[in-house]
C-alpha cells in the first residue's frame, strides 16, 4: 500500500465519529452491518452517518451493498490488514544491535 492510501485511510479514521461507525463495521464481520443499524447503535442523524460513510468508503476502507431496501457496509479487512502492515513493516528497522 502506497503513502498517499495509507495517509487517507488513517486520516479518515482519525475523526471520533468515523472510527465509532468503522468500529462497528469492523465487529460485525464479513456479513456486514445495516446502515439503520449504526445509525441506531450510535444515535448519530442519518445526513451525518451518510458523509461519515463516505468517507471511509472513499478511503477504501469499507464497501456497502444494497439487499432489497437495506443498504450493508462491509470492512475491507485487506485493506485494514494493509494500514497495519505498512506501520509494522518496518517495526525497529533502525534499532541497534548491541
Amino acid at each position: 500500500m502506497d503513502l498517499e492510501s495509507v495517509a487517507k485511510a488513517l486520516k479518515e479514521l482519525g475523526h471520533p465519529t468515523r472510527l465509532s461507525i468503522y468500529k462497528q463495521i469492523v465487529k460485525a464481520g464479513r456479513q456486514g452491518i445495516a446502515v439503520g443499524g449504526i445509525q441506531q447503535h450510535l444515535d448519530i442523524p442519518g445526513s451525518t452517518l451518510s458523509h461519515h460513510i463516505s468517507s471511509l468508503s472513499s478511503a477504501g476502507l469499507l464497501t456497502q451493498r444494497r439487499e432489497g431496501r437495506t443498504l450493508y457496509c462491509v470492512a475491507e479487512y485487506q485493506c485494514l490488514d494493509d494500514v497495519i502492515g505498512f506501520l509494522q513493516d518496518e517495526c525497529c528497522a533502525d534499532e541497534q544491535c548491541n
